[in-house]
């Protein structure tokens, strides 16, 4: 089978897989397995836009944490203003709370949106550990900044006591935040392949692989850079606000370097620069924390013994097991 026909069929079983589960739990009445489905595609989401920036970009980043935990802010301060019925600004306009999704989403991702474009205009001028360490240094002020906001919780964290709603939906029924977490994914999926197709993902590998020969065709490689490095951020932080709604609780560990590692680890189980990487990364990652976390305390050896495996001998981590090594690796 041609490598290309086999990986797209692997693609789809996983998409299909990751869907048919939770809908067979809830079924059976597993509510447990159906949220634990949702997770899994949120972490996805999270990890699909840092592969955007890691694998198709070429900028490791390990302040990906910032635009998560931003995300998750977004939609926890938003619905503490609704349940409480009070502005979340009053000057120099009055911005009520609310717990409409859509408005939320759109918050949480034009927020990221400008945060990315400050640390990405920043941290691009550097390269290497140098653009590493920008971004990790701006992601830690940003968790400190919210470890040390009272009105908020502080290091305790803030609760959301009502999951916020979106329109003609009963987001309170497990299946249905499900369905719509998986939404947003396949959204992100198609989003990422979309661009990877275009002029624009080309001018992007381009100048990941050879950035003096990008600029020799007249293309800049620094906007081409910071837009994808914006785009990313976007996706991640979409997935922060979702991730948010489902645990009822936003807190400074969505915003922590652990995340930010996290994520990454993700990425790299799953398959740097494959579109569905994050997905299979994903499961394997939620699963053995399920599994192994209820065993032993330290389920992180293990982990950390496949990412060797991976990182030594299967350099196209689980995808490229599945589906054979990509024509880039």
């Amino acid at each position: 089978m041609p490598r290309i026909q086999r990986e797209t069929w692997v693609n789809w079983a996983l998409l299909g897989l990751l869907l048919l589960a939770p809908m067979i739990a809830n079924a059976l009445g597993e509510v447990y397995y159906v949220n634990l489905a949702t997770r899994i595609a949120i972490v996805t989401m999270a990890a699909v836009g840092l592969n955007l920036a890691i694998g198709y970009g070429g900028m490791i980043s390990f302040g990906h944490a910032a635009f998560f935990g931003l995300g998750g802010y977004v939609a926890g301060i938003s619905a503490f203003h609704a349940f409480d019925m009070t502005p979340v600004l009053s000057w120099p306009i009055t911005m009520p709370g609310t717990d409409n999704l859509l408005v939320i989403w759109l918050v949480a991702m034009l927020s990221c949106a400008v945060l990315a474009l400050v640390i990405g205009a920043i941290s691009l001028r550097t390269s290497g550990v140098y653009f590493i360490m920008i971004t990790l240094a701006f992601a830690q002020m940003i968790y400190y900044f919210a470890v040390s906001w009272p009105t908020y919780g502080g290091e305790d964290g803030l609760p959301i006591y009502l999951r916020n709603q979106f329109p003609g939906l009963d987001t309170n029924d497990p299946l249905t935040f499900f369905l719509i977490c998986f939404a947003a994914l396949v959204l992100a999926l198609a989003i990422t392949a979309r661009l990877m197709q275009s002029r624009f993902g080309a001018a992007l590998t381009m100048a990941r692989l050879n950035e003096t020969r990008l600029a020799t065709a007249g293309i800049a490689p620094y906007p081409i850079r910071l837009v994808a490095f914006v785009i990313s951020a976007v996706i991640t932080g979409l997935a922060g606000a979702l991730f948010a709604d489902l645990n009822g609780f936003v807190g400074a560990s969505m915003l922590s370097w652990h995340r930010s590692g996290e994520i990454m680890v993700i990425v790299i189980l799953g398959g740097v620069g494959r579109l569905y990487g994050p997905l299979s990364g994903a499961m394997l990652f939620v699963l053995m924390e399920t599994l192994l976390g209820g065993l032993t305390e330290y389920w992180l050896l293990f982990l950390g013994l496949i990412l060797l495996f991976v990182v030594l001998f299967a350099r196209g981590g689980v995808m490229g097991l599945l589906a054979g090594r990509a024509r880039h690796e």
